[in-house]
């Protein structure tokens, strides 16, 4: 039997998606969906989509949900439980004062991104353009908020709807793996007589050291990184950039060397590893040559993908990875901004709105990464933390998922990011306490 009855007079395959992310996977309950009136009436309780009654959770219906294809949508915003809304409907009889379901669908979709006006310099969405961003919400898991309020109710009318605890992941790119080691005497000569051009004696001296293995490269926090996870039982994702050609914006070792296959396999034994498609990825033959080299040298298939510079755009960018039999995608963010791109840090299946179906591939948030926040906003350390633990804060409370960038070069020893690495170290500590 189901634990809930959703009494609605149509049915499509967007009201489906929600019911069932929301209900069946946040929730953990199961729902019968009825447009049978005689069904309801003499229930206690049951969630009502576009009709108000008094024995309901009664929600406003804005249309959203029926339409196929994309149209230019007029947003009314609001309020409810101090939480902020889209889809307001003031004027019904709802038990809601918004469209619950619409402003879900509208969010996690992404509907927003389709067919976007501009794009920058990267042909990425700009988060300036997103509604979230323009009202002062992006760092706000709204949809989480709601969630967590939509829980409280049902719990009040006896459904046994059940949140799953809240849950922390650190991630990292691998864009760079080391400063110095392994890049080959042409590129260290190259760098010689750059730093000393520069008269940067320093840069010089610290090279000639490191290669003469009588420092740590400054890149390297691989055995720091591993320390910290055992110690706060995290299982980290390391996204490896594996480029087989260096262009402006991949600069890895190649991976074909002996050095970066031996760290990718010490790597795995930490977490789990990913690709990092590189900067022209979008050409197949790249993407393929990227992803079976990562699997010869893990042995395993490679399904877990973060896109390098977060250079996506929906839908082309997901269409490829399904084709590429990626399954799991953490590319949901900002590289320009922090926050929760879809109003969200829980996971969810990739919906495609022009094909009107549910896709195979699953995303996961993140709404922090650091190099955003130190070249992006110029935030200290300090600051930067206080944001995290504010978002942190929201998300633990709504029994929510957060999910962190960071890069090994800004938890090494370079000069500019020496602060970072104790701070992350106290964040891992607190994000990880159940």
């Amino acid at each position: 039997m189901a634990a809930v009855t959703v009494f609605c007079k149509q049915e499509s395959p967007r009201f489906r998606y929600v019911l069932n992310w929301v209900l069946r996977d946040v929730l953990h309950i199961t729902y019968q969906l009825t447009d049978d009136e005689s069904e309801v009436v003499g229930m206690p309780f049951f969630i009502s989509y576009g009709r108000a009654f008094t024995n309901a959770l009664s929600i406003p219906d804005s249309g959203l949900i029926w339409e196929e294809a994309i149209k230019e949508q007029s947003i009314e915003t609001g309020v409810w439980k101090t939480i902020p809304t889209l889809f307001q409907d003031e004027e019904s009889q709802m038990t809601l004062p918004f469209d619950f379901f619409g402003a879900v669908f509208y969010l996690i979709s992404r509907y927003e991104e389709y067919h976007p006006e501009q794009l920058d310099k990267h042909e990425r969405y700009l988060h300036t353009n997103s509604m979230l961003f323009k009202n002062g919400w992006l760092q706000r898991p709204l949809i989480d908020e709601w969630i967590y309020e939509l829980y409280l109710i049902l719990q009040a009318n006896n459904i046994p709807a059940q949140l799953s605890p809240f849950h922390y992941r650190p991630t990292y790119d691998i864009d760079m793996a080391y400063s110095y080691k392994h890049k080959g005497v042409r590129r260290n000569i190259g760098g010689f007589i750059r730093d000393f051009l520069k008269g940067d004696i320093a840069a010089v001296k610290e090279r000639k050291d490191v290669l003469l293995s009588n420092k740590l490269d400054p890149f390297d926090a691989f055995v720091w990184m591993k320390q910290l996870h055992s110690e706060n039982r995290v299982k980290p994702i390391y996204f490896i950039l594996a480029s087989l050609e260096t262009t402006e914006y991949d600069k890895n070792i190649s991976p074909e060397s002996e050095a970066m296959q031996k760290l990718i396999a010490r790597l795995s034994k930490d977490g789990q590893i990913g690709m990092h498609p590189s900067y022209y990825s979008y050409k197949e033959e790249i993407f393929d040559d990227e992803q079976h080299i990562l699997q010869q040298i893990v042995g395993y298939p490679i399904n877990h993908s973060r896109q390098h510079y977060i250079k996506m755009a929906i839908p082309d960018t997901y269409r490829r990875l399904i084709k590429k039999h990626i399954r799991h995608d953490y590319s949901m963010g900002y590289g320009t901004a922090l926050g929760f791109r879809a109003a969200t840090g829980r996971s969810f299946y990739w919906y495609d709105v022009e094909k009107e179906e549910q896709t195979e591939l699953r995303v996961y948030p993140f709404c922090f990464m650091d190099s955003t926040v130190l070249f992006n906003e110029d935030y200290s350390p300090e600051k930067a933390f206080a944001e995290l633990k504010k978002m942190t804060k929201i998300a633990r409370h709504t029994h929510s998922s957060l999910i962190t960038v960071f890069h090994n070069f800004s938890l090494g020893n370079v000069k500019s990011w020496r602060a970072w690495r104790d701070k992350y170290e106290l964040f891992v500590r607190e994000a990880s306490k159940n």
